[in-house]
Order: C-alpha cells, then sequence, then structure tokens
C-alpha cells in the first residue's frame, strides 16, 4: 500500500518539477551554458512557482528579440504578454535594476577616464535599449572621480530637451568641475545630429565661467555609440 500511494504522488507532480531542478543543477554547474530563454526560466520560476514557464520565456524573446530588449521593456509593455501579471514583470525589472546598480557601484567615486571600458558597458547596458530619448549627465571631481550620474531630461523618441542653465546649477551644486554628456538615440544610429552638436556647443560656453569642462558628449545606441571627442566635434 506504501508502495502504491508512493508511486501516484511521483505520478501526479508536475512535469515542472523535475525539469526546474535540473535547470538549477546546471545553472551552479555551468551557468555559461544555458541558453537565453533558460536563463529567463530561472527568473521567472521566483514569481510564477506553479506553473511550467519555459512556452512564456520563449514567446517573450520571440516578442521583444532577446534578452536585453525584455529586460528594458516598460512593465506596461511586458503585462500585455499572456502570463505576464505586474509581480511577474516587477521581478524582470528588479533584475536589471539591480544588474545596473552592481555596475553604477563599481564606477561611483572612482576615476572614469581610466575606466572608460566599464563606463560605455555600463552606459550601454543601461541606455541602449530605451523606447525614448534621456539625457543623462556625468559629474565629475577635480580627479576626475565620478560623483553623481543623473538623468537630466526624458523627451519623444527623436528628441529630449537640455538646460545648460540648469545643467550648470546642478554641476555647481555637486561641486562637479567637468561632465561627460550621454544621450540615447532609439532609432539605432548613434550618428550626432546637428541638433545634438548645437546642443553641446550652448553647455559648453554654459561651463566656461565656472570653470567646468565638458570631456565628451556620447551618443548611445543599440548598435554601439559615437564620441564626439573621438569625432573631433569636441
Amino acid at each position: 500500500m506504501k508502495h502504491q500511494i508512493q508511486k501516484t504522488e511521483e505520478n501526479t507532480k508536475p512535469h515542472y518539477r523535475g525539469h526546474r531542478d535540473r535547470l538549477r543543477e546546471r545553472f551552479a554547474k555551468t551557468p555559461d551554458a544555458l541558453a537565453d530563454y533558460e536563463l529567463l526560466e530561472l527568473v521567472l520560476f521566483l514569481a510564477i512557482p506553479q506553473k511550467d514557464v519555459k512556452p512564456l520565456a520563449k514567446d517573450l524573446i520571440a516578442r521583444f528579440g532577446g534578452l536585453a530588449e525584455i529586460m528594458h521593456a516598460p512593465i506596461e509593455e511586458l503585462t500585455k504578454i499572456e502570463g505576464i501579471k505586474d509581480k511577474t514583470a516587477l521581478a524582470l525589472k528588479s533584475i536589471t535594476a539591480l544588474s545596473n546598480r552592481a555596475a553604477k557601484n563599481e564606477l561611483m567615486n572612482k576615476p572614469v577616464l581610466n575606466s572608460w571600458t566599464r563606463l560605455m558597458d555600463y552606459c550601454h547596458s543601461t541606455m541602449a535599449h530605451e523606447t525614448r530619448e534621456h539625457f543623462r549627465i556625468l559629474f565629475l571631481n577635480k580627479k576626475n572621480e565620478l560623483i553623481a550620474d543623473e538623468i537630466q531630461g526624458s523627451g519623444t523618441v527623436d528628441h529630449t530637451p537640455a538646460y545648460p542653465r540648469e545643467i550648470m546649477k546642478r554641476a555647481l551644486e555637486l561641486g562637479a568641475t567637468a561632465l561627460i554628456l550621454m544621450h540615447n538615440h532609439p532609432s539605432g544610429d548613434s550618428k550626432p545630429s546637428q541638433a545634438d552638436v548645437d546642443m553641446t556647443n550652448q553647455i559648453i560656453n554654459a561651463g566656461q565661467p565656472f570653470n567646468i569642462v565638458i570631456h565628451d558628449h556620447i551618443v548611445i545606441s543599440k548598435n554601439g555609440y559615437s564620441s564626439f571627442k573621438n569625432m573631433g566635434l569636441l
């Protein structure tokens, strides 16, 4: 009788339970060997404990195109997918925020000009897949250490406002002596526009009376980035 009860329990055990255990074991041993949808499953396990989430993980990748696009998608877009509730969308966004925060903490209070590749990786991961333009400023002290990283404005798919006077006011509040300007192009083309060049010159002129230097203006897109300094525009 005991053997029969045990066998019945095994037969009624959801098939995805064994899959989850095996996937966790594979991740613990060789995390890099997992496919993108399998890594996504691991996150979905936490938010959706009583369901086979493999089809959902594959649906998300098919809908958004990849992990980066999923992690940066707005909550309202994620919840349009059948099976994604607010709790699950927030779980995905929290993983993104955790990763970005860790990368930011690695850069804070350190000379960023000596860690340019790491800085670009961080900014690309946080801005490249945004669907709206954001104007961002990195504030540096006399040692070119990063003392603040702030988004100064958000706009539409192809424009974001920037106000030189407000930028300088904030720089003085923070005691910054140099800035790195950044904004993203949701179109995927990182080439600066003439409006970008004009705006940058206005900010440079606004900083001169305060001896605040503009080290660079970086335009970021999902296909890469462009540096005003490297292009001879600064």
